[in-house]
């Protein structure tokens, strides 16, 4: 019996030990819970505060309207009728839903194959962008020699001058070189540019300068810092660049229109225009349902990455 007693008063003691008191209990409850926020004395919504943040809010609401207004109206005529289109008045809702302009479009034209080029130079163009310009930027931002700012708002001042004014010389270059009517042709007007250095070397400029520093202490070669520690710190900026190329390589028409003579090179932009061009009729509801297909791969990149070009964008202009 003693030896019974004993283990009970054991167990109730080692009970006691674990299971803290109701008071203390009660004590740590009221720390976790989240304490009211007073409002400050600048946070109260005055009238005028109140009456401006309703006025953004419907000017916001209007812009994005007219910004997505031509838009909705593409998609709807794509569904209409030839005749329909340019009705008058506009009617926004096709009166009878022509799902064949879809079939049409992609059976009497070469659309396969547009999309095919379209995409393969996309895909190339912004690979080599984002790799030599993450490569150079980091370069500019990270490197000390004699004559880097020079060059650096010489390179930069590229962009100011317009693709007009070099456009003859230039293709004389790559008539020369033999990759006119070639997408190669393509490929080297646009694997460089000066945009994506400007934007890549001003996020490499808000990552400390020490990261850097300790990296060489370590061992570390200035192609092992760029590769393993710039570039894995700014997805953001990346991100940025890469859907910024993406896009503006997808709907390029002027550089195929000059360089892709050979229908079987056509991007999807130009094979539009000249498959509409040769109809008797302009149907325009068949070359908006044509041009609704192309807006869908831009459409879906941009929902993917959205969150990282708004933060890349955001940050690119700051300083560390």
């Amino acid at each position: 019996m003693m030896a019974q007693q004993v283990e009970k008063d054991a167990a109730d003691q080692l009970v006691s030990d674990f299971t803290p008191p109701t008071a203390a209990v009660r004590n740590l409850r009221k720390l976790s819970e989240p304490k009211p926020r007073r409002a400050a004395a600048g946070d109260k919504m005055t009238p005028g505060r109140r009456v401006g943040r309703i006025a953004m809010y419907v000017g916001l609401v209007i812009f994005a309207i007219a910004l997505l207004a031509p838009f909705a109206w593409m998609v709807l005529s794509s569904f209409k009728s030839a005749n329909e289109v340019f009705s008058v008045p506009v009617k926004w809702l096709p009166e009878t839903w022509v799902w064949q302009n879809y079939v049409d479009i992609w059976t009497e034209s070469n659309m396969l194959v547009w999309i095919r080029n379209t995409l393969f130079l996309a895909v190339v163009v912004t690979f080599l962008q984002v790799l030599t310009g993450s490569f150079a930027a980091y370069g500019f931002a990270r490197m000390r020699f004699k004559g880097r700012d020079v060059l650096f708002l010489l390179y930069v001042g590229t962009i100011a001058v317009p693709w007009q004014s070099y456009m003859i010389p230039q293709f004389i270059l790559l008539s020369n070189f033999k990759v006119s009517n070639t997408l190669w042709a393509i490929i080297l007007l646009q694997a460089f540019g000066a945009f994506g250095v400007f934007l890549m070397k001003q996020f490499y400029e808000t990552i400390p300068e020490e990261l850097s520093e300790a990296a060489r202490l370590d061992g570390l070669s200035e192609y092992a810092i760029w590769r393993k520690i710039m570039l894995p710190l700014s997805i953001p900026a990346l991100a940025s660049l890469t859907l910024l190329t993406f896009v503006n390589t997808w709907n390029d028409y002027l550089g195929p229109l000059i360089y892709l003579r050979n229908p079987d090179l056509w991007t999807i932009q130009l094979g539009l225009k000249s498959f509409v061009s040769n109809l008797f009729d302009t149907n325009y509801a068949l070359l908006f349902a044509g041009l609704t297909i192309s807006v869908i791969p831009i459409a879906i990149i941009f929902l993917l990455g959205q969150k990282y070009f708004v933060e890349g964008i955001a940050t690119s202009g700051l300083k560390g």
